[in-house]
């Protein structure tokens, strides 16, 4: 009877999917603790402060007065322009920019000057805190200008008409994503950096070497555990997310299908540093450290609990270049904005040129013994 190699495989698959779901350590990389953020944020709600905002100026508006240069010389507001009205309209309603403002002044009137601002529910999160700083603004104009009770710009301001209801920005549709795309790094890079260095050490590796299966069916066989594993995870993360605190699936079962395409992707070039870190590793206690060179600075600064144009101008390139950062962006794109897999090529490509790093890495440092 010819040997299966496929069989092979799947008998290690099997046997590693135990494994995994006895380790109390991948149950709480890949389960608790994005449970334990999605709890938080879930019930915090949309009281989040993301500190910058993206307003886009009217161009009909008034520009030589003390409140566009306050705003324009503020941190908390970064004026955006648009090529087209197409492309202004399009990030108005997938929440892509917090406001358009105009600022009218008033001929012979009072107060001076007039503002106008407009947004869409999808941009809940945002608008409101812009319009809190721009009456901010007004209020420091006047304690210079108007001693008295006069004022420098009056709001004119109704929510029922200026805001255009489309869906609504909840702070889970920012941070369920985030959240996803740590577990699938983490469990991936300590998953499996753990599990070949163990395979190893404890000769597993040279039993199977006793047997006919081939080497490439034993990688592909332990990988297989952990992405079917990892892959579940996943789906129990969105579902849950989507069922106890609304997050927003904006095409259904099209945008989860695809939502696990991303995952499988950015699980399979994250697996690809684990491989590499297995390699490198001398001992078992040095994996933590060198994994953690990997995953906190992407934990940290690629947009997991908060955007990345709230950092430094200087640390946003180090951010830009982080794996997580673009598989983060992609998921929100894809779940909020609409987007199909086709709209975040760069996004993809950005991961897939970091898994060809990583396996050409993993390739020259990776042992079997």
């Amino acid at each position: 009877m010819k040997y299966s190699q496929i069989k092979a495989m799947l008998a290690i698959t099997a046997g590693s999917l135990r494994a995994i779901r006895r380790s109390p350590s991948a149950i709480a990389f890949s389960f608790i603790f994005p449970f334990v953020f999605i709890f938080v944020f879930g019930f915090i709600g949309n009281g989040i402060n993301m500190q910058s905002f993206k307003v886009y100026l009217d161009p009909a508006s008034d520009t030589a007065n003390f409140l566009y240069k306050g705003m324009k010389e503020s941190n908390n507001i970064k004026f955006v322009t648009f090529a087209d009205s197409e492309k202004l309209n399009e990030s108005i309603i997938k929440g892509k920019i917090a406001a358009t403002v105009l600022i009218k002044k008033n001929s012979g009137a009072q107060p001076p000057y007039q503002v106008e601002l407009k947004s869409t529910t999808s941009s809940n999160n945002q608008w409101p805190q812009v319009k809190s700083l721009i009456e901010s603004e007004i209020s420091a104009i006047n304690s210079k200008i108007y001693p008295g009770n006069a004022t420098y710009a009056s709001f004119n301001f109704d929510a029922s008409k200026d805001i255009q209801k489309i869906r609504e920005y909840k702070s889970i549709d920012f941070i369920l994503p985030g959240q996803l795309g740590f577990s699938l790094l983490s469990a991936a890079v300590f998953g499996v950096a753990f599990m070949f260095y163990n395979l190893r050490t404890t000769l597993v590796l040279k039993r199977f070497f006793a047997t006919p299966i081939k080497r490439p069916y034993i990688i592909l066989g332990e990988g297989l555990s952990r992405v079917i594993f990892q892959m579940i995870t996943a789906v129990v993360i969105v579902g849950f997310g989507y069922l106890f605190f609304g997050f927003t699936l904006i095409n259904g079962f099209e945008t989860f299908l695809e939502m696990m395409v991303l995952s499988f992707i950015g699980l399979m070039v994250f697996m690809g540093f684990g491989f590499a870190i297995s390699g490198i590793a001398k001992s078992e206690s040095s994996i933590p450290p060198i994994a953690n060179i990997f995953t906190l600075p992407q934990f940290l600064l690629a947009g997991t609990f908060f955007p990345v144009d709230v950092f430094p101008k200087w640390l946003q390139p180090i951010s830009y270049a982080l794996p997580l950062t673009h598989l983060n962006t992609a998921l929100r794109s894809v779940a909020f904005e609409g987007m199909h897999l086709w709209n975040v090529k760069m996004e993809i490509g950005i991961l897939l040129a970091w898994g060809i790093v990583a396996y050409a890495f993993a390739a020259k440092s990776f042992k079997w013994e």
